[in-house]
C-alpha cells in the first residue's frame, strides 16, 4: 500500500509539473488570490527575482543534506513547493493560510521539506537551509505578512518566513553566488536580520480554490 501511495503521489506531482510548464498556471488561476493548503507555488525572492529552488545536489559541507538555492530561471519545475500543515496539524486542501500560521513547504520534485538547523551555510556562514525528509520540527516556518493590514497570505504580496525552531528568517543574497556544479545560483540561508533580503512573494503555481465551511 505504501508503494502504491507513493506511485499515486508521483503521478499527481508529474501532472502538476506538466500542467505548470505547458500552461503557466498563473493565467488560469488568476481568480485564486489566497495561498491555500495543498497549493504548489513558486516563491520569488523579492530583491533579486530568483526562485526558491532545490534539486538532487547535496551540500559538500555542513549537514550534507539536499541543497536549497535561488534560481534565476522562472520556468524550472524544481522551484515548485507544496504548502502543507505542520506535523500533527491537519491542513485541509484549500484551507487559507493566515498571517502568522506555521506551515511546511514540501519540494514537489524530491518530496523533501524546506528545513533549517544550526549548521553554517556554505557561502555567508549564516544558518544553513536545506531540503530534508526527517519529518521533524526543523521543517516548520511561520508566515509573516509584511502588509500588517492583511489577515491572510495573498499571492503577489510580500511575506517573510521565520524558522520556528531558531527564529531566523529565510533569506537570499545576490552577492552570494555558487560556482559549479550549481553555477549562477545564489545561496539561500536563514538570517537573524529581517532586512530586504528576507522578503518573498508567492507567484506562479497551482492554486487550489479556497475551502468554504460546510
Amino acid at each position: 500500500m505504501k508503494i502504491r501511495a507513493r506511485l499515486i503521489y508521483a503521478l499527481v506531482i508529474s501532472v502538476v509539473v506538466v500542467t505548470f510548464t505547458q500552461s503557466q498556471v498563473l493565467e488560469i488561476d488568476e481568480e485564486f488570490e489566497t495561498v491555500t493548503c495543498g497549493s504548489a507555488v513558486k516563491l520569488t525572492h523579492s530583491p533579486s527575482g530568483y526562485k526558491l529552488h532545490s534539486h538532487s545536489i547535496s551540500y559538500g559541507t555542513g549537514s550534507g543534506q539536499q541543497s536549497v538555492t535561488g534560481l534565476p530561471n522562472s520556468d524550472d519545475p524544481d522551484s515548485l513547493w507544496i504548502v502543507k500543515g505542520t506535523i500533527g496539524n491537519n491542513c485541509l486542501r484549500g484551507e487559507k493560510i493566515k498571517c502568522g500560521d506555521s506551515i511546511r513547504l514540501q519540494h514537489a520534485g524530491t518530496e523533501k521539506f524546506l528545513h533549517s538547523h544550526y549548521h553554517r551555510s556554505p557561502l555567508s556562514n549564516q544558518q544553513e537551509v536545506s531540503a530534508f525528509d526527517g519529518l521533524d520540527s526543523g521543517d516548520n516556518w511561520k508566515s509573516v505578512c509584511i502588509n500588517t493590514s492583511s489577515s491572510y497570505w495573498f499571492r503577489e504580496q510580500k511575506i517573510r518566513l521565520i524558522h520556528v525552531e531558531t527564529s531566523s528568517y529565510l533569506s537570499a543574497n545576490l552577492e552570494m553566488v555558487y560556482n559549479n556544479p550549481i553555477h549562477g545560483q545564489i545561496e539561500v540561508a536563514a538570517s537573524s536580520s529581517n532586512d530586504k533580503n528576507t522578503e518573498w512573494i508567492a507567484q506562479e503555481g497551482i492554486y487550489f480554490a479556497e475551502r468554504t465551511s460546510s
